[in-house]
């Protein structure tokens, strides 16, 4: 990649990955039922290799992929990236009896993965994490009981397992959280359905004394919280990407219907503010779009500064999603509005990326503490 721009081999890959989100994701998106997890789909992400281009990708292929589903199949985009954000943290931090049970069943879409970082407590403070995880004096060669509560969770309470992170106590904050992998036949796990705008199951958990122990840890104990970083700073310009596929989607329906809908005694394309309106929200798009791959490049590179770029690519990105989106159903009226139009679709969609993952409050705090940190250091 130069200068941002794409090589003809991943311009026709990412053609290619939108034909085949509308032409083989998106019929099996449309018999899946809203609020669970649709198997016949991830079956069909593993069938194609998709989801093994997820683990043996960089962060730029990863944002690739992610771009060019949402365009033309959200649900598949979602489905996918939910099985990476999952397994990631078993990939970087598991060991190897974990990698060789769980990886392959998840990237042949047979295992279903979530995340479980956030608690009814502790959503964007993600170091304020309570779920409690007490030594076990019982367990044979020692171990912990985890007990507490999960809540917005993607993907629970439908996942075959789950990354868990919880607090030891090693030390204060971040310092005393692990991170385990928790199936989701576990005694004392229990979850419970939300009803959300989300076409995935989004759900909580309770713990109630489940029981896992070294052979259970990913990673070090009180290493947990690296552990869920590493994995965000990878997945957040991915989410930037999901939104610029949503963005890029919401412009040519609307360079499309603008350019043919007559009104006026010609096209709405015709109209200055229309056409104005429409370069606005390409320009936006384009700007996003660079953004997200700057951050993809930078992670790829093992760069210093892809927390800043990362925060960055998100905000950018899913903010101007929402603002694309919102622009193309004004100018399309009322048709956009119609259950099943695209625009009504995307417009559903395209609200919750500015709050998972890091809100865009969270985003702007870390840029901030980022910057003056550098200040700091010089």
């Amino acid at each position: 990649m130069t200068g941002f721009a794409l090589g003809v081999d991943q311009e026709e890959w990412c053609g290619q990955l939108r034909a085949l989100a509308v032409q083989r994701l998106r019929p099996l998106a449309e018999k899946g039922e809203p609020g669970r997890v649709n198997r016949p789909l991830l079956a069909a992400l593993g069938e194609l290799g998709l989801l093994d281009r997820v683990f043996a990708s960089g962060a730029l292929e990863l944002c690739l992929l992610r771009e060019s589903l949402a365009y033309g199949c959200t649900e598949a985009e979602t489905a996918l990236a939910l099985q990476g954000l999952g397994a990631y943290p078993v990939l970087r931090a598991g060991s190897e009896e974990q990698r060789e049970r769980w990886l392959p069943q998840v990237r042949a879409g047979r295992a279903v993965a979530a995340f479980a970082l956030s608690e009814p407590g502790a959503g964007s403070d993600a170091a304020a994490l309570a779920l409690a995880a007490t030594a076990d004096a019982a367990a044979a060669g020692g171990g912990w009981r985890l007990s507490g509560e999960k809540c917005w969770i993607s993907n629970a309470p439908e996942a075959d397992f789950y990354t868990v992170f919880a607090r030891t106590g090693e030390g204060p904050g971040a310092k005393g959280v692990s991170a385990f992998l928790v199936p989701a036949d576990r005694p004392g796990l229990s979850g419970a359905p939300l009803d959300m705008l989300s076409p995935h199951p989004i759900g909580s958990l309770a713990f109630d004394g489940v029981p896992v122990g070294p052979r259970d840890l990913l990673g070090e104990p009180g290493r947990g919280f690296r552990v869920a970083m590493d994995t965000l700073n990878l997945f957040r310009p991915s989410v930037g990407a999901f939104a610029v596929g949503m963005a890029r989607a919401a412009l040519d329906a609307t360079l499309a219907y603008t350019a043919g809908r007559t009104a006026f005694g010609g096209t709405l394309s015709d109209l200055q503010a229309v056409a104005h309106r429409v370069a606005e929200m390409a320009t936006r798009t384009e700007a996003a779009r660079l953004l997200v791959y700057a951050a993809a490049g930078a992670y790829d590179r093992g760069a210093g500064d892809v927390p800043r770029r990362s925060a960055m690519a998100k905000l950018l990105a899913t903010e101007t999603a929402q603002y694309v989106v919102d622009h193309a159903v004004q100018l399309h009226g009322a048709v956009a509005l119609q259950r099943g139009h695209l625009l009504e679709h995307l417009y559903r969609e395209v609200r919750a990326p500015r709050i998972y993952e890091g809100a865009s409050e969270v985003q702007r705090t870390i840029i901030a503490k980022e910057l003056y940190g550098a200040v700091a250091a010089r």
